[in-house]
């Protein structure tokens, strides 16, 4: 039986084997989680509000996980306000298929999605920038060498948000944190010359306090596996490719999946260069892999 008198509420600010740090009103708790979140099969996620039961050595035991407004698997994150998607021009090329993937997962949890793209002085960033600012998004472009008031926009958009970095290894996640706070000094890798990416350096996912907000910093992935449940049904799916939108109700059938039917106007609209064809070759992949889904995959 809990003692309610020695039971506090906190956010999970660290994940790591097995162990969480929980920011409470008194201070960062070390704890561990009750043995109910195996057998119920849940995990507690960084960004989770969670009510931590103190133990007299000063550590805790997470015992409760409160409602979550959205939760993502990889990265493992739960209650963020923004995604920033980071994309670089260059070494690693960017991959606009998986950041497409990724602006849908992020429209399907209700995450604002901001783009980042780094490294322009290698290769200019500002058209891809370019590109999804005319789809709706809000993006920029960062040199290695960016002035400050390039940083300071991303800044601006960190204050009084959880917010977290993905993309694809290499891209500069961490190296942007330490531009916007040099005092986090996070370890960054090179670039491998053979493979064109990067080495894993970041080794758990953590909430840092910066630029008065919070920022999870998320171990590099050069792929993302999507998970079926944190996709829309194909019918839902061109409502999460915001520059459809103006176009989906003048098709000539209801039921337009927009991939090759006569009288579309979302396919008119690429055509005509409204839509860019990159973001449509991006629906139709997805389209077609939600299509090849069996219904049990949904579950």
């Amino acid at each position: 039986m809990l003692n309610e008198a020695s039971v506090v509420d906190g956010r999970i600010h660290k994940s790591c084997g097995g162990f969480y740090s929980v920011y409470t009103a008194g201070g960062m708790v070390e704890c561990r989680a009750r043995g109910l979140f195996r057998r119920e099969g849940a995990t507690p996620l960084v960004g989770d509000l969670a009510r931590v039961e103190l133990l007299p050595d000063g550590t805790g035991s997470v015992v409760e996980l409160l409602s979550r407004k959205n939760a993502l698997e990889r990265p493992p994150l739960a209650n963020l306000d923004q995604l920033l998607l980071i994309s670089s021009t260059a070494r690693p090329r960017p991959n606009l298929r998986i950041l497409d993937l990724l602006l849908v997962t992020a429209e399907r949890a209700g995450m604002e999605p901001l783009l980042v793209f780094t490294k322009s002085d290698l290769q200019g960033g500002e058209p891809l920038a370019s590109l999804y600012r005319a789809c709706g998004y809000r993006a920029c472009a960062v040199a290695r060498n960016a002035s400050e008031d390039a940083v300071e926009e991303i800044r601006g958009r960190l204050a009084g948000k959880i917010s977290a970095l993905c993309g694809n290894t290499g891209v500069g996640k961490s190296t942007l944190l330490n531009r916007i706070d040099p005092s986090l000094a996070l370890p960054t890798g090179e670039i491998s010359e053979k493979l064109g990416r990067g080495r894993h350096t970041t080794r758990h996912v953590e909430l840092f306090s910066l630029a008065g907000g919070w920022v999870a910093d998320t171990p590099g992935f050069s792929s993302l596996e999507a998970k079926a449940r944190d996709l829309p049904q194909k019918e839902e799916l061109a409502a999460a490719f915001r520059e459809f939108a103006p176009y989906l109700d003048d098709c000539r059938f209801r039921d337009c999946a927009h991939i090759s039917e006569r009288g579309c106007r979302v396919l008119r609209a690429v055509e005509d260069g409204e839509i860019p064809k990159s973001r449509h070759e991006s629906y139709v992949a997805l389209w077609i892999t939600l299509n090849e889904q069996k219904p049990w995959e949904k579950s």
